[in-house]
């Protein structure tokens, strides 16, 4: 049983703080952040490691409901957001969001998904250092191959507990997408993937009995609350600030922190 002490509070906090502003700033990083130290912070005070991953998960991207509402204001306040985009690509990121939460989040293993987190965070990170340069003819595709490529964004969001700005921005700009609009777009998209992957997880979870007090199948309430109140506030820090420095070197530090995420979690899926 979890005491919800000072330490804690304090812990949570300042991961939310953290998390809410990188996920402002770069469009990415709040759930690859907040699911290694959610999982730390869990296992550290006695649960099970399969289970730590599985909470740190669901609990991670229900935080991003409130991260992203408070991020995309702050984005479409400088037009940086493609709704267009958005209406394409949010019915697949639904369908694919509820499939992975209610689905495949409840047949795989703590040690599964902990791998899985760490192959798609190390990938996120070499496509942030390699900072690869797009065709200049190409485009992003028509409603229907956004619809399918909203679909895997949102069944693989629901794996790694993360608002899928590790995959859509990376798509968004190899499509000649200008970056901030990729961040502002992808700040947008956060909350429909959260919303149906959170919906999925309560269904996974229903027969789940509660592991510690506050928490209800998958979701820890208390983390919930406290990350999501530190990173609403800090979101939009993160935002204002993107959009008046320049990124690139950020990102290269950004992607070796990730580097070293990536192993904690190989090495957490080989104790899960």
């Amino acid at each position: 049983m979890i005491d919800l002490g000072w330490p804690l509070v304090a812990e949570l906090l300042l991961l939310g703080t953290v998390t809410g502003f990188m996920a402002g700033l770069l469009g990415v990083g709040g759930g690859m952040m907040m699911v290694p130290f959610m999982t730390w912070i869990l296992s550290s005070r006695g649960v099970e490691p399969g289970l730590a991953v599985k909470m740190a998960i669901a609990t991670s991207m229900a935080t991003i409901l409130f991260t992203s509402m408070s991020s995309v204001r702050a984005h479409h306040a400088r037009g940086a957001v493609r709704w267009d985009l958005l209406r394409s690509l949010a019915p697949g990121i639904v369908i694919g969001g509820l499939l992975s939460g209610a689905g495949l989040f409840a047949v795989l293993k703590g040690r599964g998904l902990a791998l899985f987190f760490a192959v798609f965070v190390g990938f996120s990170a070499l496509q942030l250092l390699l900072d690869r340069k797009p065709a200049p003819t190409r485009q992003m595709p028509g409603a229907i191959g956004q619809t399918a490529v909203g679909g895997v964004i949102g069944l693989l969001s629901g794996l790694v507990g993360a608002g899928g700005a590790f995959m859509s921005v990376p798509f968004m700009i190899w499509c000649n997408v200008p970056i901030r609009q990729a961040v502002g777009t992808s700040a947008a998209l956060g909350f429909p993937i959260a919303l149906a992957n959170t919906l999925g997880y309560l269904i996974a979870g229903r027969s789940v009995p509660a592991a510690l007090p506050g928490a209800i199948g998958y979701l820890y309430l208390p983390a919930l609350a406290i990350i999501a109140a530190a990173s609403v506030t800090l979101a939009p820090l993160g935002a204002r600030v993107a959009h008046g420095t320049d990124t690139a070197k950020l990102k290269r530090v950004f992607a070796l922190l990730l580097f070293g995420l990536a192993a904690y979690m190989l090495h957490t899926s080989r104790s899960a």
